[in-house]
């Protein structure tokens, strides 16, 4: 039986594999905005309001200059005045309210996009973490989207707002006068043309330079880690990462100031054509006036108009445009991660799996990370409730993989894997994981409080549960001794504990969330003997009455178990109690005696 999604998640997050891009469009973009369509209506309005009262001045001062004062009439000129102040505080007005539902539909579109795509990274599978830097993956959330922020909460209501300006100044104008209208707006096509070449440049370099800034964030992530740094300093490294980091930041530098510099002299000549219009305007305008044609107030007016409400925003527009062009290469980036295919959808007719026994099949499996080597070749073997089943080997025969695929970690490309007789790609991958319990050789502690970290498990667990819990786990004590005990926080990935401390946190946790099939891999590994023992005396509340899938280099916390099933190869070559392997005298019979033959062994 072949499994798509097995098949995929073991090639497709590979870090040699170049990934396809795929170009976004305005739809998709605009689409973000949906949600918040009655905020963005009141938007417009507010801009189109603000757009008409602007106009006001413009005509006031014309009134004044061709009206009241040739007829030295202070009431009228009090009027005009008292319209001017009064347009101004009610744009005033207006542009507040603007500036509340403007941020109010930004804010929450950009915590729409950072949910979204970290919601999404939760359901990758395991392969796209191991393919993909951790660098890589906290820039794209982080810095990618905070290079959006200006996009969605100002500059899309920025090219709306002088979209309208100019709009309702062309319509003005025009009305007003046509004749100097049309000398008007001669220099704003001159101004828009070049846009789509320089949009295009800075689209390109913007691309490459957030690629770069991935390279720096994975370094920064890798080397300022507890465990990065250490290794830095335990080989003395320290300068040749200050090298390295040089030379990587040196070409972030440059690339940052060829984006700097793309279209620089397009952004000149549109500032020279905003010095040009009025010109064009003076001299057509002031011939007009010299023959009777028209009124000095007009031309005041219009130059008004063409600076502040035509050519001004048109600029802008210009610059904004281009902005909005580089931009599309963070917006891609990010659309790029958010069309990665996340773990297996529950299928149609998938049911969530009842109250579990604890029976585990493995039919005839088959699975690789690569299509080039298979790990599991054909694994065939069962462990029924209750029961502790070993898997022992040599490294990468394949003992942890077999564990993966019971949480579905990944899909078998052939074979199924059954839980109590259902297969597990027939069921909800919540209601199957809801019964798992993992404890891994390198335990994962949140910098949060001990009490935190424990209710991970379970997050409605009461302080008699978590004590009994840590009590279970030969941690309790320990807790009790700290300086806030329960409320202690653990530091970065927990390194304020031991190893052994991590590790019976890590098994108070799972026994808080209480699941019927629990996998150990290698546990006990790495451990002093008085930390292991405490551990082991843990472990064995833990597994009672569970069916326990323990992984160990160790034979000494394996001799115990039900059944063990020796893996070389990704096959298994030998199963059976302790007793009847050794009496084989076969693989484990020769891992047994190479790791005892001059030690006592400590059963659990």
């Amino acid at each position: 039986m072949m499994s798509g999604h097995g098949l995929m998640w073991g090639n497709l997050y590979s870090p040699d594999k170049p990934k396809v891009r795929k170009r976004i469009d305005w739809r998709r973009i605009g689409a973000l905005f949906l949600p918040y369509w009655q905020a963005e209506a009141l938007v417009l309005l507010c801009i189109v309001v603000s757009a008409v009262l602007g106009l006001v001045p413009g005509f006031m001062t014309a009134h004044i200059i061709d009206v009241a004062l040739p007829r030295k009439s202070l009431p009228t000129l009090g009027i005009d005045l008292a319209v001017i102040v009064a347009s101004a505080l009610t744009g005033a007005a207006v542009g507040v309210a603007q500036g509340y539902l403007n941020s109010l539909v930004g804010e929450g579109i950009m915590r729409d996009i950072r949910t979204g795509l970290v919601s999404h990274l939760h359901r990758m599978p395991i392969a796209f973490f191991t393919g993909t830097k951790t660098g890589e993956i906290m820039n794209r959330v982080s810095n990618d989207v905070d290079n959006i922020d200006n996009v969605v909460t100002g500059t899309l209501t920025q090219i709306v707002t002088n979209a309208v300006i100019i709009f309702t100044t062309a319509i003005a104008m025009f009305v007003w006068n046509w004749r100097l209208a049309l000398l008007s707006v001669f220099v704003v096509p001159i101004m828009i043309l070049p846009l789509g070449p320089v949009g295009r440049r800075m689209y390109d370099v913007r691309r490459r330079t957030r690629e770069q800034r991935d390279r720096i964030e994975s370094i920064t992530q890798e080397t300022l880690s507890i465990s990065g740094i250490t290794l830095i300093k335990s080989f003395a490294r320290e300068l040749f990462e200050k090298r390295r980091f040089y030379d990587v930041s040196t070409h972030l530098m440059k690339l940052e100031i060829r984006l700097a510099m793309v279209g620089r002299w397009f952004l000149a000549s549109v500032g020279a054509m905003v010095l040009l219009g009025p010109v064009i305007v003076w001299l057509g305008g002031g011939w007009l006036a010299i023959h009777n044609a028209l009124q000095i107030g007009v031309i005041v007016a219009f130059i008004g108009f063409i600076q502040t409400r035509l050519y001004a925003p048109a600029a802008t527009l210009a610059g904004i445009q281009v902005q909005i062009v580089s931009a599309l290469a963070v917006f891609e980036r990010i659309f790029e991660y958010l069309d990665m295919t996340t773990e297996p959808y529950d299928e149609p007719a998938a049911v969530a799996l009842p109250a579990i026994h604890g029976d585990i099949t493995f039919e005839n499996v088959s699975f690789g990370y690569t299509e080039a080597r298979r790990v599991l070749d054909g694994v065939s073997f069962q462990v029924k409730s209750g029961q502790v089943a070993a898997f022992v080997g040599p490294t990468g025969a394949g003992k942890s993989t077999i564990t993966y695929l019971v949480p579905r970690f990944y899909d078998p490309q052939e074979g199924r894997v059954l839980v109590d007789g259902h297969d597990v790609r027939t069921v909800t991958l919540e209601s199957l994981r809801r019964d798992i319990g993992i404890v891994m050789q390198e335990t994962y502690l949140f910098h949060d409080t001990v009490a935190n970290n424990l209710r991970y498990g379970k997050p409605d667990a009461t302080e008699q549960e978590m004590v009994a819990a840590a009590t279970a786990a030969n941690i309790h004590d320990f807790i009790a001794s700290l300086p806030d005990g329960y409320n202690t926080v653990v530091g970065e990935r927990g390194h304020k504990l031991s190893g052994g401390e991590r590790q019976r946190l890590a098994i108070a946790r799972v026994l808080l969330k209480d699941p019927r099939i629990l996998i150990l891999d290698e546990a006990t590994s790495s451990l002093d003997s008085h930390s292991e023992a405490a551990i082991q005396a843990a472990l064995e509340r833990l597994m009672r009455g569970r069916t326990s899938l323990v992984i160990a280099h160790r034979l000494s916390t394996v001799l115990s178990a039900d059944v063990i099933f020796v893996i070389e190869r990704g096959r298994i070559v030998e199963q059976g109690t302790h007793a009847e392997l050794l009496a084989r005298n076969g693989s484990y019979a020769r891992l047994y005696h190479r790791q005892f033959r001059d030690e006592p062994v400590a059963t659990l």
